[in-house]
């Protein structure tokens, strides 16, 4: 708050002693022996608490535009792979989200704006953001966008960035197209949001012979897709949620580690 002062007020005149004046002053002090006594209380000098000094982290991979994958910059470890979930928050990312915490892996979840309508869908999204994991856009209505218009295409990104900003005070760091379909208006509003335009490097809990935990896990962790810096896909779905301690101990026993979605480059 500013104080209101009366500008036509002058400011009171102040006389400061002359060097002569002031060392004869010290120099009487001296002589008489006299110890000037403060009040304690009045050598207190409040100090403002330094800022917090805000760290921002070094990319340590990046997003290879042609295969989808994630390079390693630097020293970063080579053989690591990316987690990310579609389609949430339906009925298991929260149940995902938790398994993962628990294992200590990172993620990111694409969210679906028709899975956050209600107050206990947004409460789920909120669950999952407090839990640590980065979220990411994955239009509000899940249209191909090439069969809508630009108008439309807006509508579907722009409008679910703002309302996963209502929820969890923050917009999307991440895009993901449904069907891995983007356009050119798409691939320019994306920028234009801050975000990072993503598909993915293999996935199979779509087609009908993955709909079960075990087949799930071993064509995840088995498939001649997998290799260093993939970009796994997955949805929120009953059998991917079973399957989700089996791919994580599967791939780590390959000797894969799980990136960070916060240090990949381009991302703020």
């Amino acid at each position: 708050m500013v104080a209101c002062s009366d500008d036509s007020a002058e400011p009171a005149e102040t006389v400061e002693p002359n060097e002569t004046e002031q060392q004869q002053s010290d120099n009487n002090a001296a002589d008489e022996g006299t110890i000037e006594e403060t009040d304690p209380e009045e050598e207190v000098v409040d100090e403002e608490e330094p800022e917090e000094e805000i760290v921002v982290a070094e990319p340590q991979y990046k997003l290879n535009p042609n295969t989808w994958g994630l390079e390693p910059i630097s020293d970063a470890p080579a053989e690591a792979v990316l987690l990310t979930v579609d389609d949430a928050p339906d009925k298991n990312a929260v149940e995902m989200a938790k398994t993962l915490k628990e294992l200590d892996v990172p993620a990111i979840f694409f969210v679906n704006g028709h899975f956050i309508d209600t107050d206990e869908e947004k409460a789920k999204l909120k669950e999952i953001h407090d839990m640590g994991f980065a979220i990411g856009n994955h239009t509000d209505t899940h249209p191909n966008l090439r069969d809508v218009s630009e108008e439309q295409q807006r509508e579907e990104i722009v409008v679910l960035n703002d309302k996963i900003e209502e929820i969890i005070g923050e917009r999307p760091k991440f895009f993901r197209a449904p069907h891995g379909v983007n356009t050119d208006f798409s691939r320019a509003l994306v920028e234009e949001e801050g975000m990072l335009l993503m598909n993915w490097s293999y996935g199979y809990d779509w087609e009908q012979q993955y709909m079960d935990a075990a087949a799930l896990t071993d064509i995840m962790v088995n498939t001649e897709f997998l290799r260093n810096g993939s970009n796994l896909l997955m949805h929120d779905r009953d059998w991917t949620a079973g399957a989700l301690p089996g791919i994580v101990q599967g791939l780590q026993d390959k000797g894969y580690t799980f990136i960070d979605p916060n240090e990949i480059e381009g991302v703020e």
